[in-house]
């Protein structure tokens, strides 16, 4: 059995002006945008919600801008096989998340547990 839900939203910005984007996003949103730590994360700025609120970055992107969401999950390989089963395609691996297309083309990534409050509000599954 593994458990997975909705993590949160990333709004992908064809930009190269990352601070600005997040200033712009967090102002729209009501959050303070902060810089990611360390040199890996770069290309995002993360919107400061509350723990038990969905998670939302901005993330700096080559390819033209959209929004796609996050799906967190405690076994990230079992969460993409259900949604193979049901579908989706594995498009990468990319460090420790997998990026996924729906049957209907949407882009979305399967990622380790991003909120404290998983445990008692994933969904579970055989």
């Amino acid at each position: 059995m593994h458990k997975s839900r909705l993590a949160g939203f990333i709004i992908d910005c064809q930009t190269q002006d990352l601070e600005g984007a997040a200033r712009f996003w967090g102002a729209a949103l009501g959050f303070a945008a902060e810089a990611a730590p360390g040199a890996a994360e770069a290309r995002y700025r993360r919107l400061d919600t509350a723990p038990d609120e969905l998670h939302i970055e901005v993330q700096q992107v080559e390819h033209p801008s959209r929004v796609h969401l996050d799906i967190e999950a405690d076994d990230i390989e079992a969460e993409v096989a259900r949604l193979e089963a049901l579908g989706a395609r594995r498009i990468a691996s990319v460090h420790s998340w997998v990026v996924m297309e729906a049957p209907t083309g949407h882009r979305f990534c399967v990622v380790r547990v991003q909120r404290s409050d998983f445990d008692a509000r994933a969904n579970r599954w055989p």
